[in-house]
């Protein structure tokens, strides 16, 4: 009770996350500081995630699309995410490295998390992305990606695979890289 570090990110996590991200120490202490305020429990549960997220998207329905980022995100499928994951999903997806940017859109697409991509993943993520896109927005897209099911369709042709065949990560990440 009298240790004045019982609210402090641990030597551990902190070691880790300087390791594993492009964040200063005194980033991540401040990141931990703000997230210890408006979780004070020290996680984040799908719901709050989803509340959090709909404030990025007030015209839009973004809860099918934050449930798939947080599944993402929740890499050891507790249900919540604690502030390690939530600081590696944070550098991933804005600071990170190209090829960790696209492992974390492999595992978005990765919908029941065995490794490949199935052409009815790539359909479901498409829906979601779809809810976030104000209606005005939709009629601006070209004709051939106006709608989820195109969008889906065309992205499964870039990997040039057959309905019932799926796509794992190292040929997901290649492909994205070779016709960047």
């Amino acid at each position: 009770m009298g240790n004045s570090r019982s609210g402090a990110v641990s030597k551990e996590i902190l070691e880790e996350l300087k390791m594993n991200t492009k964040f200063s120490e005194t980033e991540i202490v401040q990141w931990y500081e703000n997230f210890k305020k408006q979780c004070p429990t020290g996680r984040i549960t799908r719901q709050e995630f989803q509340s959090i997220y709909s404030k990025f998207f007030p015209e839009s329905d973004a809860n099918t699309y934050a449930q798939h980022v947080f599944r993402s995100f929740d890499t050891n499928d507790d249900g919540t995410l604690d502030f390690k994951e939530y600081i590696i999903a944070l550098h991933m997806t804005s600071t990170g490295k190209t090829t960790r940017k696209l492992e974390w859109a492999f595992s978005l697409f990765d919908v029941d998390k065995n490794g490949y991509i199935t052409k009815a993943e790539v359909k479901e993520i498409c829906s979601a992305i779809f809810k976030l896109i104000p209606k005005d927005d939709i009629v601006c897209l070209p004709e051939d990606e106006n709608t989820a099911e195109k969008r889906a369709d065309k992205l499964w042709r870039f990997f040039e695979k057959g309905d019932n065949e799926r796509v794992a990560e190292g040929e997901f990440i290649h492909g994205v890289l070779e016709n960047v």
